[in-house]
Protein backbone atom coordinates (compact mmCIF):
# COMPACT_ATOMS: atom_id res chain seq x y z
CA UNK A 1 0.00 0.00 0.00
CA UNK A 2 1.41 3.38 -0.97
CA UNK A 3 2.06 5.59 2.06
CA UNK A 4 0.88 9.17 2.22
CA UNK A 5 2.81 12.09 3.66
CA UNK A 6 2.02 13.52 7.06
CA UNK A 7 1.11 16.85 5.45
CA UNK A 8 -1.31 15.24 2.96
CA UNK A 9 -2.90 13.26 5.81
CA UNK A 10 -3.36 16.37 7.96
CA UNK A 11 -4.83 18.41 5.14
CA UNK A 12 -7.13 15.66 3.92
CA UNK A 13 -8.37 15.06 7.48
CA UNK A 14 -9.05 18.74 8.06
CA UNK A 15 -10.77 19.12 4.69
CA UNK A 16 -13.13 16.29 5.59
CA UNK A 17 -13.94 18.13 8.83
CA UNK A 18 -14.51 21.51 7.26
CA UNK A 19 -14.71 20.94 3.54
CA UNK A 20 -18.43 21.61 3.28
CA UNK A 21 -17.78 25.29 3.93
CA UNK A 22 -15.00 25.73 1.38
CA UNK A 23 -15.39 28.25 -1.43
CA UNK A 24 -15.40 26.87 -4.96
CA UNK A 25 -12.48 24.78 -6.19
CA UNK A 26 -12.11 27.18 -9.11
CA UNK A 27 -10.47 30.60 -9.00
CA UNK A 28 -12.47 33.31 -7.26
CA UNK A 29 -13.22 36.91 -8.08
CA UNK A 30 -10.11 38.37 -6.41
CA UNK A 31 -6.51 37.91 -7.39
CA UNK A 32 -4.18 37.11 -4.51
CA UNK A 33 -2.27 40.11 -3.16
CA UNK A 34 0.76 38.53 -1.56
CA UNK A 35 3.29 40.60 0.33
CA UNK A 36 6.25 40.38 2.66
CA UNK A 37 9.46 42.07 3.82
CA UNK A 38 12.17 42.91 1.31
CA UNK A 39 15.92 43.08 1.88
CA UNK A 40 17.01 45.66 -0.68
CA UNK A 41 19.23 48.27 0.99
CA UNK A 42 17.80 51.49 -0.36
CA UNK A 43 15.59 54.34 0.80
CA UNK A 44 14.49 55.26 -2.71
CA UNK A 45 10.68 54.91 -3.02
CA UNK A 46 10.78 53.85 -6.68
CA UNK A 47 13.44 51.21 -6.08
CA UNK A 48 11.53 49.88 -3.06
CA UNK A 49 8.31 49.58 -5.04
CA UNK A 50 10.04 47.90 -7.98
CA UNK A 51 11.74 45.40 -5.67
CA UNK A 52 8.36 44.30 -4.36
CA UNK A 53 7.23 43.71 -7.94
CA UNK A 54 10.44 41.87 -8.81
CA UNK A 55 9.67 39.41 -6.03
CA UNK A 56 6.08 38.98 -7.19
CA UNK A 57 4.59 40.98 -4.34
CA UNK A 58 1.58 43.21 -4.87
CA UNK A 59 1.30 44.18 -1.19
CA UNK A 60 3.84 45.68 1.19
CA UNK A 61 4.53 46.51 4.79
CA UNK A 62 4.95 50.25 5.21
CA UNK A 63 8.52 51.32 4.33
CA UNK A 64 10.55 53.23 6.88
CA UNK A 65 8.97 56.67 7.20
CA UNK A 66 7.74 59.01 9.93
CA UNK A 67 4.50 60.96 10.04
CA UNK A 68 6.33 64.28 9.86
CA UNK A 69 8.04 63.33 6.56
CA UNK A 70 5.24 64.58 4.34
CA UNK A 71 7.30 64.70 1.14
CA UNK A 72 8.57 61.15 1.59
CA UNK A 73 5.05 59.91 2.35
CA UNK A 74 3.82 61.46 -0.89
CA UNK A 75 6.73 59.95 -2.83
CA UNK A 76 6.09 56.50 -1.39
CA UNK A 77 2.38 56.67 -2.18
CA UNK A 78 3.12 57.66 -5.77
CA UNK A 79 5.86 55.05 -6.32
CA UNK A 80 3.91 52.13 -4.87
CA UNK A 81 0.73 53.08 -6.71
CA UNK A 82 2.68 53.22 -9.97
CA UNK A 83 3.76 49.60 -9.45
CA UNK A 84 0.29 48.52 -8.25
CA UNK A 85 1.69 47.55 -4.85
CA UNK A 86 -0.79 48.00 -2.02
CA UNK A 87 0.59 49.29 1.27
CA UNK A 88 -1.08 46.81 3.54
CA UNK A 89 -0.02 47.44 7.11
CA UNK A 90 1.56 49.93 9.45
CA UNK A 91 2.71 48.00 12.51
CA UNK A 92 2.42 49.47 16.01
CA UNK A 93 3.89 46.70 18.10
CA UNK A 94 3.71 47.99 21.68
CA UNK A 95 1.83 47.04 24.84
CA UNK A 96 -1.30 49.17 25.16
CA UNK A 97 -1.91 47.58 28.59
CA UNK A 98 1.48 48.20 30.18
CA UNK A 99 1.21 48.27 33.97
CA UNK A 100 3.31 51.44 34.13
CA UNK A 101 1.01 54.43 33.52
CA UNK A 102 3.68 56.54 31.81
CA UNK A 103 4.74 53.70 29.51
CA UNK A 104 1.09 52.95 28.73
CA UNK A 105 0.45 56.57 27.74
CA UNK A 106 3.62 56.66 25.65
CA UNK A 107 2.58 53.44 23.90
CA UNK A 108 -0.92 54.72 23.18
CA UNK A 109 0.53 57.95 21.77
CA UNK A 110 2.77 55.86 19.51
CA UNK A 111 -0.14 53.71 18.29
CA UNK A 112 -2.13 56.87 17.57
CA UNK A 113 0.73 58.28 15.51
CA UNK A 114 1.04 55.01 13.58
CA UNK A 115 -2.67 55.03 12.73
CA UNK A 116 -2.28 58.62 11.54
CA UNK A 117 0.64 57.47 9.37
CA UNK A 118 -1.49 54.66 7.93
CA UNK A 119 -4.11 57.23 6.97
CA UNK A 120 -1.59 59.58 5.37
CA UNK A 121 0.29 56.95 3.38
CA UNK A 122 -2.83 55.14 2.21
CA UNK A 123 -2.28 51.89 4.11
CA UNK A 124 -5.22 49.60 4.70
CA UNK A 125 -4.64 49.21 8.42
CA UNK A 126 -2.60 50.02 11.47
CA UNK A 127 -2.24 46.88 13.52
CA UNK A 128 -1.21 46.09 17.09
CA UNK A 129 -2.01 43.41 19.63
CA UNK A 130 -4.29 44.35 22.50
CA UNK A 131 -1.31 43.99 24.82
CA UNK A 132 -0.67 41.91 27.90
CA UNK A 133 -0.75 42.08 31.68
CA UNK A 134 2.33 39.86 31.78
CA UNK A 135 4.86 41.79 33.91
CA UNK A 136 7.91 40.54 32.01
CA UNK A 137 6.84 40.18 28.38
CA UNK A 138 4.86 42.79 26.42
CA UNK A 139 3.06 40.06 24.48
CA UNK A 140 3.38 37.17 26.92
CA UNK A 141 0.67 34.94 28.44
CA UNK A 142 -1.16 35.93 31.60
CA UNK A 143 -4.39 34.63 33.11
CA UNK A 144 -5.73 38.21 33.22
CA UNK A 145 -5.47 38.46 29.42
CA UNK A 146 -8.76 36.57 29.14
CA UNK A 147 -10.71 38.61 31.68
CA UNK A 148 -13.47 41.19 31.49
CA UNK A 149 -10.95 43.78 32.75
CA UNK A 150 -8.66 43.07 29.77
CA UNK A 151 -11.55 43.26 27.32
CA UNK A 152 -12.94 46.54 28.66
CA UNK A 153 -9.50 48.19 28.87
CA UNK A 154 -8.80 47.19 25.27
CA UNK A 155 -12.13 48.58 24.08
CA UNK A 156 -11.29 51.89 25.75
CA UNK A 157 -7.78 51.94 24.24
CA UNK A 158 -9.02 51.26 20.71
CA UNK A 159 -11.68 53.95 20.97
CA UNK A 160 -9.09 56.47 22.18
CA UNK A 161 -6.74 55.74 19.28
CA UNK A 162 -9.46 55.84 16.63
CA UNK A 163 -11.19 58.94 18.02
CA UNK A 164 -7.89 60.82 18.18
CA UNK A 165 -7.15 60.22 14.48
CA UNK A 166 -10.64 59.94 12.99
CA UNK A 167 -9.33 58.14 9.88
CA UNK A 168 -11.42 58.23 6.74
CA UNK A 169 -9.83 55.25 4.96
CA UNK A 170 -7.29 53.45 7.16
CA UNK A 171 -8.58 50.99 9.74
CA UNK A 172 -7.28 50.04 13.17
CA UNK A 173 -7.11 46.33 13.94
CA UNK A 174 -5.98 43.90 16.62
CA UNK A 175 -3.97 40.80 15.81
CA UNK A 176 -5.42 37.53 17.05
CA UNK A 177 -3.32 35.79 19.71
CA UNK A 178 -3.27 32.34 21.24
CA UNK A 179 -2.91 33.52 24.85
CA UNK A 180 -4.98 36.70 24.93
CA UNK A 181 -8.02 38.33 23.38
CA UNK A 182 -9.01 38.34 20.59
CA UNK A 183 -8.25 34.64 20.25
CA UNK A 184 -10.86 33.61 17.68
CA UNK A 185 -13.54 35.01 15.40
CA UNK A 186 -16.15 35.21 18.15
CA UNK A 187 -13.99 37.30 20.47
CA UNK A 188 -13.04 39.53 17.53
CA UNK A 189 -16.73 40.06 16.82
CA UNK A 190 -17.23 41.03 20.45
CA UNK A 191 -14.57 43.70 20.08
CA UNK A 192 -16.10 44.99 16.84
CA UNK A 193 -19.49 45.36 18.52
CA UNK A 194 -18.15 46.87 21.76
CA UNK A 195 -15.70 49.32 20.18
CA UNK A 196 -18.48 50.46 17.86
CA UNK A 197 -16.32 52.43 15.44
CA UNK A 198 -16.44 52.08 11.65
CA UNK A 199 -12.65 52.53 11.61
CA UNK A 200 -12.12 49.32 13.62
CA UNK A 201 -11.60 46.23 11.47
CA UNK A 202 -10.57 42.59 11.69
CA UNK A 203 -7.13 41.16 11.05
CA UNK A 204 -6.73 37.41 10.53
CA UNK A 205 -3.73 35.34 11.58
CA UNK A 206 -4.91 31.73 11.62
CA UNK A 207 -1.56 30.39 12.81
CA UNK A 208 -1.81 32.49 15.98
CA UNK A 209 -5.09 30.90 17.05
CA UNK A 210 -4.20 27.26 16.36
CA UNK A 211 -3.59 26.60 20.04
CA UNK A 212 -5.18 23.21 20.64
CA UNK A 213 -5.20 19.76 19.02
CA UNK A 214 -8.81 20.31 17.96
CA UNK A 215 -7.92 23.50 16.09
CA UNK A 216 -4.75 21.99 14.64
CA UNK A 217 -6.37 18.88 13.19
CA UNK A 218 -9.54 20.71 12.15
CA UNK A 219 -7.91 23.87 10.88
CA UNK A 220 -9.85 23.85 7.60
CA UNK A 221 -13.07 24.28 9.58
CA UNK A 222 -11.39 26.93 11.73
CA UNK A 223 -10.30 28.88 8.62
CA UNK A 224 -13.74 28.66 7.02
CA UNK A 225 -15.54 29.65 10.21
CA UNK A 226 -13.22 32.61 10.80
CA UNK A 227 -13.76 34.04 7.32
CA UNK A 228 -17.49 33.32 7.38
CA UNK A 229 -17.93 35.30 10.61
CA UNK A 230 -15.46 38.13 9.99
CA UNK A 231 -15.46 38.45 6.21
CA UNK A 232 -17.09 41.89 5.95
CA UNK A 233 -14.58 43.39 8.40
CA UNK A 234 -11.30 41.73 7.32
CA UNK A 235 -8.65 44.13 6.01
CA UNK A 236 -5.44 42.10 6.19
CA UNK A 237 -4.13 38.58 6.84
CA UNK A 238 -0.81 37.07 7.89
CA UNK A 239 0.74 34.02 6.24
CA UNK A 240 2.42 31.55 8.57
CA UNK A 241 2.05 27.87 9.44
CA UNK A 242 1.95 25.70 12.55
CA UNK A 243 3.68 22.42 13.32
CA UNK A 244 3.04 20.11 16.28
CA UNK A 245 6.02 18.89 18.31
CA UNK A 246 5.51 16.71 21.39
CA UNK A 247 2.86 18.59 23.42
CA UNK A 248 3.65 21.98 21.92
CA UNK A 249 2.80 24.01 18.82
CA UNK A 250 5.47 25.94 16.98
CA UNK A 251 5.22 28.62 14.32
CA UNK A 252 6.87 27.82 11.01
CA UNK A 253 6.84 29.04 7.42
CA UNK A 254 3.97 28.27 5.05
CA UNK A 255 4.37 24.77 3.66
CA UNK A 256 6.25 23.28 6.60
CA UNK A 257 3.28 22.80 8.91
CA UNK A 258 -0.23 21.42 8.91
CA UNK A 259 -2.30 24.44 7.90
CA UNK A 260 -4.66 24.02 4.95
CA UNK A 261 -3.34 26.71 2.61
CA UNK A 262 -5.80 25.80 -0.13
CA UNK A 263 -8.66 26.74 2.20
CA UNK A 264 -6.79 29.81 3.42
CA UNK A 265 -6.12 31.21 -0.06
CA UNK A 266 -9.62 30.44 -1.28
CA UNK A 267 -11.12 32.32 1.65
CA UNK A 268 -8.81 35.32 1.32
CA UNK A 269 -9.57 35.70 -2.38
CA UNK A 270 -13.30 35.05 -1.93
CA UNK A 271 -13.67 38.26 0.09
CA UNK A 272 -15.59 41.06 -1.66
CA UNK A 273 -12.50 43.31 -1.85
CA UNK A 274 -8.74 42.81 -2.22
CA UNK A 275 -7.22 41.74 1.11
CA UNK A 276 -3.43 41.30 1.35
CA UNK A 277 -1.80 38.15 2.67
CA UNK A 278 1.49 39.07 4.33
CA UNK A 279 4.42 36.76 5.03
CA UNK A 280 6.20 37.45 8.32
CA UNK A 281 8.57 36.28 11.06
CA UNK A 282 11.18 34.65 8.82
CA UNK A 283 14.88 35.46 9.11
CA UNK A 284 16.54 35.45 5.72
CA UNK A 285 15.80 36.22 2.07
CA UNK A 286 16.14 32.51 1.34
CA UNK A 287 13.46 31.61 3.88
CA UNK A 288 11.12 34.20 2.38
CA UNK A 289 11.89 32.82 -1.09
CA UNK A 290 10.79 29.37 0.06
CA UNK A 291 7.63 30.62 1.79
CA UNK A 292 6.70 32.89 -1.12
CA UNK A 293 7.28 30.08 -3.60
CA UNK A 294 5.04 27.74 -1.64
CA UNK A 295 2.14 30.19 -1.44
CA UNK A 296 2.47 30.99 -5.15
CA UNK A 297 2.51 27.27 -5.97
CA UNK A 298 -0.69 26.66 -3.99
CA UNK A 299 -2.31 29.65 -5.67
CA UNK A 300 -1.41 28.34 -9.11
CA UNK A 301 -2.68 24.84 -8.32
CA UNK A 302 -5.92 26.34 -6.98
CA UNK A 303 -6.35 28.51 -10.10
CA UNK A 304 -6.01 31.73 -8.10
CA UNK A 305 -4.20 34.46 -10.07
CA UNK A 306 -1.65 36.76 -8.47
CA UNK A 307 -2.36 40.49 -8.53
Amino acid sequence: MKSISRRVFLQSSSMIAGGALLPSMKGTGQALRLGGPIFLKTEDPVELAKEHRRLGYSAAYVPKVELKETDRIAALRKAFAAENVMIAEVGAWVNMLDADAQKRKKNLDYVTERLALAEEIGALTCIDIAGSYNPKSWDGPDARNLTKEFFEATVENCRKVIDAVKPKSAKFSLEMMGWSLPNDADSCLRFIKAIDRSAFAAHVDIANIINSPERFYNNTALINDTFKKLGKWIVSCHAKDVVGKDVHFAETMPGRGGMDYVAYLRNVTALPRPVPLMLEHLRTPEEYDEARGYVMKVAKETQIPLA
